[in-house]
């Protein structure tokens, strides 16, 4: 049988699966190889340093992650099912769930980068113009939300057997609620003064 010509693209695509499968720290030489079942001398042709590799595994979940997303939503109801769609990767895929929120996030001094770094800016305005508020009010709920659905669908990612999805998009639900009355109100003390 002749030897398979291992290619980046299958080093990267396996440290892909091997991360997915069990978190960043299954992503090694030895692993890799295994799971393509040859030498470690192809992986090392590939990977100068583990960082890269790690790097390019990352990329490779955030394309996952945007691509999940899209299939996963309700364009009617854009704002409440992406939260819910992030919620069910969290419970589908807690490898790739883990990747992209815990990866590391450069030039973050404020939860206004954070959230600079990780909305896109029509999302605010999308958000106000649906529940007529501001765009600052819009802004502070999808923080609130982001943090709180980083927060609940990382709990869930790492717990076994694992928290019942409907039982977290509930409590999500809940979360959501406080906080649009949070914003509502804010919004009618603002409008008496």
């Amino acid at each position: 049988m002749p030897k398979q010509k291992i290619t980046k693209e299958m080093v990267v695509n396996a440290a892909f699966e091997l991360a997915r499968d069990g978190g960043m720290e299954n992503v090694m030489v030895k692993n890799i190889a295994n799971k393509l079942s040859c030498s470690v001398q192809p992986v090392y042709t590939y990977c100068n340093n583990m960082a890269g590799l790690q790097k390019e595994v990352v990329e490779k979940a955030n394309d996952f992650v945007q691509k999940y997303i899209s299939t996963n939503i309700d364009k009617r109801n854009l704002f409440q099912s992406t939260g819910q769609a992030y919620i069910k990767l969290a419970k589908e895929e807690p490898g790739i769930f883990k990747i992209f929120i815990l990866k590391q996030r450069e030039n973050i001094a404020s939860l206004n980068d954070l959230y600079q770094s990780e909305a896109s800016p029509q999302t605010a305005e999308y958000i106000a113009e649906g529940l007529g508020i501001s765009i600052e009010q819009a802004k502070q709920l999808h923080i609130n939300m982001l943090i709180y659905t980083i927060g609940i669908g990382t709990i869930l990612s790492v717990t076994t057997p694992g928290v019942p999805a409907g039982e977290i998009l509930s409590q999500q639900e809940t979360a959501y609620n406080a906080f649009l009355k949070q914003v509502l109100d804010s919004k009618e003390d603002n409008n008496n003064e």
